[in-house]
């Protein structure tokens, strides 16, 4: 089973450890954030957490502190199957980031999806851009399957919305892609405060549209 290690030195990554606990070894761990916003000597980080790290094939990053951000990059890169930046502050930093191969930064989360590296795949497979399975039985829909779950947990509460809804009732082919969408838009999404400068309306509108096109490809599938 794939090891995961969730890392983060402020309120974010609770809810992906949550998800993502479910279907790989997840460790969570909290650092905690330096008090300059610019340092000039390397960071400590608890041997504790460096063991857990090291023992990682994916390390998924909340780390909001920049240098800590990217001092953690630097250090575990060559170590780690795959790095995956939850939050990152502005192309910049995301270039530098990105300048290891093994690293990613997702405008979204829910956007993730395979690359061709083996590790990030397995992973992408249960987690990512979320996906859907509708059990249809004349006509009328029995039940929704979470195939790949977005990393907060959003798929899930959409699905449960869509199920109480709809359960036993005939397929409005039109409509319920379009609730779906809307539907996240109830649940608290943090994306858009993880990120200097961002809009946070716009990746909740990502966010809608992924799932909105989750259901849609279902219904398609049934076909």
């Amino acid at each position: 089973m794939l090891k995961i290690v969730i890392l983060t030195d402020g309120p974010y990554g609770d809810r992906a450890y949550d998800t993502i606990k479910e279907k790989f070894d997840t460790k969570f761990i909290q650092l905690e954030a330096p008090t300059d916003m610019f340092l000039d000597d390397e960071i400590e980080i608890p041997k504790e957490a460096i063991d857990k790290i090291n023992k990682a094939n994916i390390l998924i990053s909340y780390i909001s502190h920049p240098d800590l951000a990217l001092d953690i990059v630097y250090r575990f890169a060559d170590k780690l199957d795959w790095i995956i930046i939850a939050s990152w502050k502005g192309d910049g930093l995301k270039n530098q980031f990105e300048s290891e191969n093994n690293v990613s930064c997702p405008y979204i989360m829910c956007e993730l999806e395979e690359n061709g590296n083996p590790i990030h795949d397995e992973f992408v497979s249960e987690i990512g851009c979320p996906k859907v399975d509708l059990i249809i039985k004349d006509g009328k829909i029995k039940d929704v399957k979470v195939l790949r779950s977005s990393p907060c947990g959003s798929t899930s509460f959409v699905s449960e919305y869509i199920t109480e809804k709809y359960k036993n009732k005939i397929l409005d082919e039109e409509n319920l892609p379009r609730e779906a969408g809307l539907r996240i838009q109830h649940y608290p999404c943090r994306a858009g405060k993880m990120r200097l400068f961002s809009d946070e309306e716009c990746k909740k509108q990502k966010a809608s549209g992924y799932h909105q096109e989750a259901f849609e490809k279902a219904i398609s599938n049934n076909k």
